[in-house]
């Protein structure tokens, strides 16, 4: 009975769920390849045509526009249709605003547009572009969610949107991501695919250069990169803010940054920057501080005049939103229902297609407003060469209009065609149809003049000529696309360079290779004195002072690490946990109060302990063994780590924790245990690794490792007796044993705490 019933819910859920994933893909979160809009976009834009929102015309209150797109055609949240308007009209987000604001409508610093009620918008000339044609029944309607209304299904667009503005969006299982680019390249592209329909991508990116951001900025994609990315549909673009070096005088130099990568608010990239300079990343960087007004200037000082100019943007580039790196996924909606996973060459061909089944729909449309007023054409003149018979009859006969359409009249004949090929308009019954009999009673008496006449025969001639035209364009494909080509040249030239921001903002040049230096190398190398207390509390003294000198600390703590340091040195801390933490020396907090917990610095967590803090040696080898008694050699270079989290290299479970860690100085190992049985075996025992458990150093029935270390077996095991004189154990025959072994008991002497140092 159960199974009975968990199939039809598996059933019923799918399809509940393919139906809103087919909802989402096709009227939310993909655009159409022909008008490059997704509805709620497709419906402000029409909504505001109902409205009268010219681009010569007034504005209107935002919140009246949202109001009747969400009431008329799209029946979600007036925020979110608030929210896609004011996206349309920021030009740092669209490339062509498609709409016109008054007030504030954000900024690129990320503030939000103020509430509706407050600002005001219009069409621009690129959303009546998109518009034209709409009233000549160029493209289908459908009824809008309530059967109240009417809206259309895809906009004539007269410039391929899809591309010139980008779009982005979610959907259920599929995501499309497409950068803007202008409207001049892509029309030349168009130009070059109607002349050569089999044409490449390649050949298409000679027109289409790439991206055209409306932040500016300057593309440093590789052009083979680009290449692969427009003809699959997929791939990115590495964009980078444009900069400049101003000179101060006297040596003296400041960056200023004109143009920030697109869709990277200001505001954070200098907080970024910012944070850069306070944890001290980049020791090169002095300061930033933004100047901007209507445009975008921000100013990046060095720390010293002799920085590179070119490696500090450089390193800016790879640390911050300098650079950033825009995905493409040029995946639309084919005909307004397939999702598929465009090239260039694709998306322009179903731009070109619409286009040609616009210019179609359109002659269609003029041909039927030119039969129907040659139809009336022909009455009006069938009236003047009849007139005194029309006064006669509307004067006369109670019923006029059948009396019209029953009367045989005289006829012109246009001189164009001959009196075999003329046929003539009339669709009624009789000489006059319905239509020109209607016409010639609502004829006003002030056109009954002479002149009249021949203006109507002159109107006559023009529309069959323009009869006869359409009809040669429907039926020859040449000239329909040479037609298209036409509109796209007026297109390009309306949207060129005397367009404002119609020229090209992104600029395109190649990543310069600065040689890589090391971070030691731009710091100025200074004396300092680490200290370090046994609560976790670091700081940096300036110069070398005496390691026995009285330190100020916090009540109950005191000193346990205390050694001579460089500021370009990087320090290694060992903890208990088993990861090993890197710390830069330039980068410790001054010596002047008590300084910082090193848990502020790094991820050490609060149960770890601190088991041994030093600087960094790249030749030396490091033994690390825990208190179970485990360990094994690794090269310091190893332990380094790039991040906060460190880096585990001793791995340690339960109730084990990572214990000691000593430079390996020497060809044998001595290990204590807490027993005070000691042991010695060579070094070569002990495997080389990066990370591990480790190997048994010494056996145990109870207790644990207590000390380590490493020696040469010709010197003899020294270690120091409870008055501080240093004793040397040369004949350690009785203690030499294999490793793992449980050992001797220690040397008469030894210390009490089973320290050998």
């Amino acid at each position: 009975m159960q199974g009975d019933l968990i199939e039809p819910l598996r059933r019923a859920i799918g399809e509940r769920y393919l139906t809103y994933a087919l909802s989402t893909i096709m009227h939310r979160a993909l655009p159409d390849a022909r008008d490059g809009l997704k509805p709620v976009h497709r419906r402000i834009l029409y909504a505001m045509r109902e409205l009268r929102l010219g681009s010569n015309g007034g504005f209107r209150k935002s919140a009246k526009i949202s109001g009747d797109v969400m009431g008329n055609y799209h029946p979600h949240g007036d925020a979110a249709i608030y929210d896609a308007m004011a996206r349309l009209a920021q030009d740092f987000a669209v490339r062509y605003p498609l709409v016109d604001g008054q007030g504030n409508f954000g900024n690129i610093d990320g503030d939000n547009p103020a509430a509706s009620r407050y600002t005001e918008a219009r069409m621009t000339i690129a959303a009546e572009a998109l518009l034209e044609g709409l009233s000549e029944d160029a493209v289908d309607f459908r009824e809008n969610y309530d059967g109240t209304l009417t809206e259309p299904v895809v906009l004539p667009a007269a410039f391929p949107n899809l591309l010139a503005n980008g779009s982005s969006g979610i959907a259920v299982g599929m995501a499309t991501n497409i950068p803007p680019h202008n409207i001049a390249e892509l029309v030349d592209a168009c130009l070059h695919l109607i002349k050569s329909p089999d044409a490449r991508d390649e050949t298409l990116l000679n027109h289409v250069k790439g991206p055209d951001f409306p932040t500016g900025g300057v593309i440093v994609e590789p052009q083979e990169s680009m290449v692969e990315t427009y003809r699959t549909g997929r791939g990115s673009f590495r964009l980078r803010a444009r900069w400049e070096r101003e000179d101060l005088g006297r040596g003296l130099w400041q960056i200023i940054v004109t143009e920030i990568p697109y869709q990277v608010q200001k505001s954070r990239l200098i907080e970024k920057i910012a944070e850069l300079i306070q944890l001290k990343k980049l020791p090169i960087l002095g300061d930033v501080r933004d100047e901007s007004a209507d445009d975008i200037r921000l100013v990046i000082e060095p720390k010293s005049k002799n920085v590179d100019p070119d490696m500090l943007m450089n390193m800016l580039f790879k640390a911050s939103d300098l650079e950033v790196k825009f995905a493409l996924n040029m995946n639309v909606l084919i005909d307004g229902r397939t999702p598929k996973v465009c090239s260039l060459k694709e998306v322009l061909r179903a731009f070109l297609d619409h286009r040609r089944e616009v210019l179609l729909r359109r002659t269609r449309h003029r041909l039927e407003k030119i039969d129907h007023r040659l139809e009336v054409l022909e009455g009006f003149i069938i009236a003047f060469l009849n007139l005194d018979r029309v006064i006669d009859i509307i004067r006369y006969d109670e019923g006029p209009k059948d009396a019209l359409m029953r009367e045989t009249w005289d006829r012109d004949i246009p001189r164009a065609m001959s009196e075999a090929d003329y046929v003539p308009p009339a669709k009624g019954a009789g000489p006059l149809s319905e239509v020109q009999a209607e016409a010639i009673l609502n004829m006003r008496l002030r056109s009954l003049r002479r002149l009249e006449e021949i203006e109507l025969k002159a109107e006559r001639d023009a529309l069959d000529a323009e009869r006869a035209g359409l009809h040669a364009l429907l039926d020859d494909t040449a000239l329909q696309w040479g037609r298209i080509a036409e509109q796209l040249r007026e297109t390009k030239k309306q949207f060129g360079r005397q367009y404002a921001r119609g020229h090209r903002l992104s600029r395109f040049a190649e990543a310069a290779q600065v040689e890589e230096v090391p971070l030691e190398a731009m710091i100025d190398r200074e004396p300092i004195t680490v200290v370090c207390s046994q609560m976790g509390w670091i700081r940096a003294l300036s110069g070398h002072v005496a390691l026995d000198k009285e330190l100020k600390f916090k009540d109950g703590d005191a000193a346990r690490f205390m050694f001579h340091a460089e500021t370009t040195d990087k320090l290694l801390l060992f903890g208990s946990n088993g990861r090993f933490y890197t710390l830069q020396a330039s980068n410790l907090p001054g010596g002047r109060g008590m300084g910082e917990p090193v848990r502020l610095i790094v991820d050490l967590p609060n149960e770890a302990e601190i088991v041994d803090l030093f600087i960094h040696a790249p030749d030396r080898r490091l033994l690390v063994a825990s208190s179970a008694g485990d360990g094994f050699v690794i090269p310091e270079v190893e332990t380094l780590a790039q991040t906060r989290a460190g880096k585990q290299v001793l791995n340690v479970r339960g109730e084990v924790r990572a214990s000691i860690c000593r430079p390996v100085a020497g060809d044998h190992v001595a290990v204590v245990g807490e027993n005070r049985k000691v042991l010695v075996f060579p070094i070569e025992e002990l495997p080389e690794m990066g990370r591990g458990k480790g190997v048994r150093l010494q056996r145990y029935k109870d207790g644990g490792l207590s000390d380590l270390t490493t020696f040469t077996l010709q010197d003899g095991l020294s270690w120091k007796d409870p008055a501080g004189r240093t004793r040397t154990q040369t004949d350690l025959d009785e203690w030499i044993a294999r490793r793992a072994g449980s050992g001797r008991m220690a040397p008469r002497g030894f210390p009490r705490d089973n320290r050998f140092n």
